[in-house]
């Protein structure tokens, strides 16, 4: 295999993770804590397929998965900041209700409990899905940094009070950022479900978990957090390339993007590498 070849099978298994990560850190920043992730990223991949396999347009699905997406973060934003309902149990919640309407949806339309029929997906060299991911970075980085919103957005999660006595929004604010960043997971459900060509059930494997994790490594910052999913895709390609070829060690190499988040999070402890907004998890002002 080449090395190019090796490069983008190692970018499109990074899409996922970093589009929820990105998500994350939209979320974050704006300071509603998001463990929600990993129901993002199921959903949006159960609906980019129900959509293709019905309407037989890769696009349509693509365009209803990301909509799926920020419709959850749509739902994470207005249970916390409109219900009061705590960011933890808000996602708790929409995570075991994603595990389980996508079960329900499989065996309502395919008869099935594990898994959907096949689909064509868009079939290019690069897939789409992949190109906007890497897009979303990019515009992650300068809409953070670089605009109006962005410092809004930052502004909330650092010291919602202070943004108040500013005349912003705070609510709606963080409402919008949760349901952009949802919409950005959307993405990342699309790459994984056109990338296994189907939907099955539980296919996101708590990857909304790892992609937390690296939010917290990476100290909150949409570059980082990218940069991140890459080596952790990596060190997944290293492990599935290994197995089968190292006998009994390849149990160890199989743990080793596991090993390396545990040991980033250990680095990133209070003290160390920080950058968690101040006011993440603070209740905007009334």
């Amino acid at each position: 295999m080449s090395a190019l070849v090796a490069a983008a099978h190692v970018i499109a298994m990074a899409a996922p993770y970093g589009c929820a990560a990105l998500g994350g850190v939209w979320s974050e920043r704006s300071g509603v804590v998001n463990i929600a992730l990993e129901g993002m990223l199921i959903v949006s991949a159960f609906v980019s397929i129900a959509v293709h396999v019905a309407t037989g347009s890769p696009w349509l699905g693509l365009f209803a998965g990301v909509a799926a997406g920020g419709l959850v973060g749509l739902a994470h934003a207005l249970l916390v900041e409109r219900a009061l309902v705590h960011d933890l149990l808000s996602g708790i919640g929409l995570n075991l209700f994603a595990l389980g309407i996508t079960r329900v949806g499989l065996r309502a339309l395919y008869g099935s409990s594990s898994n959907s029929p096949n689909v064509a997906g868009f079939g290019w060299a690069i897939d789409p899905t992949v190109i906007l991911a890497i897009v979303s970075v990019i515009v992650t980085m300068w809409a953070l940094r670089g605009t109006v919103f962005g410092l809004r957005v930052r502004a909330c999660g650092e010291s919602p009070n202070a943004a108040r006595s500013c005349g912003v929004n705070v609510v709606r604010t963080r409402i919008f950022a949760v349901s952009l960043g949802g919409a950005i997971v959307g993405i990342g459900g699309v790459a994984l479900a056109f990338d296994l060509r189907q939907f099955q059930s539980g296919m996101t494997a708590w990857r909304g978990f790892d992609a937390l994790a690296l939010v917290v490594v990476s100290g909150w910052r949409p570059g980082r957090a990218a940069a991140l999913a890459v080596v952790f895709a990596l060190l997944q390609w290293v492990q599935i390339g290994a197995q089968g070829k190292l006998g009994v060690f390849g149990f160890f190499v199989q743990t080793l993007p596991y090993v390396a988040t545990l040991l980033g999070l250990a680095a990133a402890r209070p003290g160390r590498i920080s950058g968690a907004p101040k006011g993440l998890g603070v209740r905007a002002p009334s």
